[in-house]
C-alpha cells in the first residue's frame, strides 16, 4: 500500500513537473476577426522588453458573447484576458467574474489612462456594475452605432432618417434586419417613444433601463407589423445582400456599414448609413481580466499594449472598426480630406471641433448627442428572447429561404473573394 502510495506521488510530481508554466504563458480570448494578428509576436517581445520576462501568447476566439461568458462563468477557464462586449461586462461585473486592472507599468507609459477617449470613460462610467465603476474593471477596445444601411437608388435621405421606414410596404422583400433581439429592442423603443422624449417626459438613458412587460409589448406590437416585409433575420449576411441589390434597408451595424459601402462602390452601387432622428445606440466592446485568470502581470500590459497608438492604428485598418482610443495619433491616421469637416470635440479633446473624418466611423457630435448605451437585461432577458421568437414565429418566410439559398450557392466563391480582398473585415458579433 506504502509502495503504491510512493508510486502515485512519484508520478505527480514527474507531470507536474512538465506542466508549463503559467507564468510564462498569456491566454486571450477575442472575437473572430478583431485584431492584427502581426503584433501578438510583437507583443511578446515588447513584454520581454519591459519587463525582463518570457511570456508566450495563446490566442484563442469566439463569435458570441455567451459563449465566452458560459466557459469562464461555468467551466472557470483561466483566460487571463478577454474582449466581450458593453452588456456582458456589466454581468460580468455583477457576477464578481471581473479583476480591477492595475494601471501601475512602472517605468512602462501608461498608455490606457493617457490614450482613452473621455467619451469612451464617460460611457463605460454608465456601465450598470453595482459599487464597481466598470472603467477600473474594463478598457474600451472598439466602439461603433446601430443605424440603416440603405441604397440611395430606391430609399430617400429622408425615408431613411427615421426607423419607421422598416415598417413601408414600399420596400417589402427588401428589408434586412439583425436576428439580434437586444439591438431591435433598443431601437424601436426610441422610435416609439420619440414623443415622450421631445416633451422631456422621459430621457434616452431612461429607456433603456425599461424592460417592463409593457414596453416588450410595444416592440413585440411594432415588429409584427415589420415581419411581412422582412426579406431575412440575419446575423451576417444582410452587408452582402446590400451590396448586390437584394435587399435596400438593413438594420446594421456601423463598421459593417462602412464594409459593404466599401463593396459595393467597387461594383456601381451607391450605400449610404443613416442614424436616425428619434435617437440610436452604441456598443462598445473592451478588455478585462477574468476572475480566473492565471497570469494578471501579463494581462495587463496585454491590454496596455493595444492601447498603444500605433498598435492602435493596426488593428483598426486591419478590422474596420474604430478605436476607443482618443490619442492624436489615432485622429491624424484617420483624417481624410475627402469627407466634409465634422466636430469630434467629445471624442478626441477640444481641439478637434473641425476634423475631416468618415462620419459612419466618427459620427458628428450633433449625432451623438441623439446616442444611448444599451444594458444587461439580467433576469429578464429571457422575456427578452420570449419575445425576439414571437415577432420572428416558428418557420422563416418564402423570400428567406430563398436568400438563404442563394447565400449557401455563392458563399465559397464570396469567400475566395474575401480572403484575397484587403477591404474592411466582418465581425460576428455581438449580440
Amino acid at each position: 500500500m506504502k509502495k503504491s502510495f510512493l508510486l502515485i506521488a512519484a508520478a505527480t510530481l514527474i507531470l507536474g513537473s512538465c506542466a508549463p508554466d503559467r507564468s510564462q504563458i498569456l491566454k486571450v480570448y477575442n472575437w473572430s476577426d478583431y485584431i492584427d494578428e502581426s503584433v501578438i509576436p510583437e507583443f511578446e517581445e515588447w513584454y520581454r522588453e519591459q519587463t525582463g520576462e518570457t511570456v508566450k501568447v495563446i490566442y484563442q476566439t469566439f463569435d458570441v458573447n455567451e459563449t465566452m461568458l458560459s466557459k469562464i462563468e461555468k467551466g472557470h477557464e483561466d483566460y487571463d484576458v478577454v474582449c466581450p462586449s458593453d452588456y456582458i461586462i456589466e454581468r460580468m461585473l455583477a457576477s464578481d467574474l471581473l479583476l480591477p486592472i492595475d494601471r501601475d507599468f512602472g517605468q512602462t507609459p501608461n498608455y490606457i489612462d493617457d490614450n482613452l477617449s473621455p467619451y469612451i470613460r464617460s460611457c463605460f462610467d454608465k456601465m450598470i456594475g453595482g459599487t464597481k465603476n466598470a472603467n477600473d474593471y474594463a478598457v474600451g477596445y472598439m466602439w461603433g452605432t446601430t443605424g440603416l444601411l440603405y441604397n440611395a437608388k430606391y430609399v430617400t435621405d429622408e425615408e431613411a432618417a427615421s426607423w419607421d421606414v422598416i415598417r413601408n410596404p414600399k420596400f417589402a422583400d427588401k428589408i434586412f434586419i439583425k436576428d439580434s433581439a437586444r439591438d431591435v429592442f433598443s431601437q424601436i423603443i426610441i422610435f416609439l417613444h420619440q414623443d415622450d422624449l421631445k416633451s422631456g417626459k422621459v430621457t434616452l438613458d431612461e429607456l433603456m433601463l425599461d424592460s417592463s412587460d409593457r414596453a416588450l409589448e410595444e416592440v413585440e406590437n411594432f415588429m409584427k407589423q415589420v415581419k411581412p416585409l422582412v426579406a431575412g433575420w440575419e446575423a451576417d449576411f444582410g452587408k452582402d445582400q446590400m451590396t448586390q441589390e437584394r435587399g435596400w434597408i438593413s438594420l446594421n451595424w456601423s463598421g459593417d456599414g462602412v464594409w459593404a459601402i466599401d463593396e459595393a462602390a467597387e461594383v456601381g452601387v451607391e450605400l449610404r448609413y443613416s442614424l436616425p432622428k428619434e435617437g440610436f445606440t452604441v456598443w462598445f466592446d473592451g478588455w478585462v481580466i477574468p476572475k480566473y485568470a492565471q497570469n494578471v502581470k501579463a494581462a495587463k500590459y496585454w491590454i496596455n499594449f493595444m492601447s498603444r497608438p500605433d498598435i492602435v492604428i493596426r488593428n483598426v485598418e486591419e478590422t474596420g472598426y474604430v478605436s476607443a482610443s482618443g490619442a492624436p495619433e489615432v485622429m491624424e491616421a484617420f483624417t481624410d480630406e475627402e469627407y466634409d469637416p465634422i466636430d469630434l470635440s467629445y471624442f478626441f479633446g477640444p481641439e478637434a471641433t473641425s476634423v475631416c473624418a468618415d462620419p459612419v466611423l466618427y459620427p458628428d457630435r450633433s449625432d451623438i448627442e441623439r446616442s444611448t448605451m444599451e444594458h444587461d437585461w439580467g433576469e429578464r432577458t429571457p422575456d427578452l428572447v420570449a419575445m425576439w421568437s414571437r415577432v420572428k414565429g416558428e418557420s422563416a418566410n418564402a423570400m428567406t429561404g430563398i436568400v438563404i439559398g442563394v447565400v449557401l450557392a455563392a458563399a465559397l466563391a464570396f469567400a475566395l473573394y474575401k480572403r484575397f480582398s484587403n477591404k474592411r473585415k466582418s465581425h460576428k458579433k455581438r449580440r
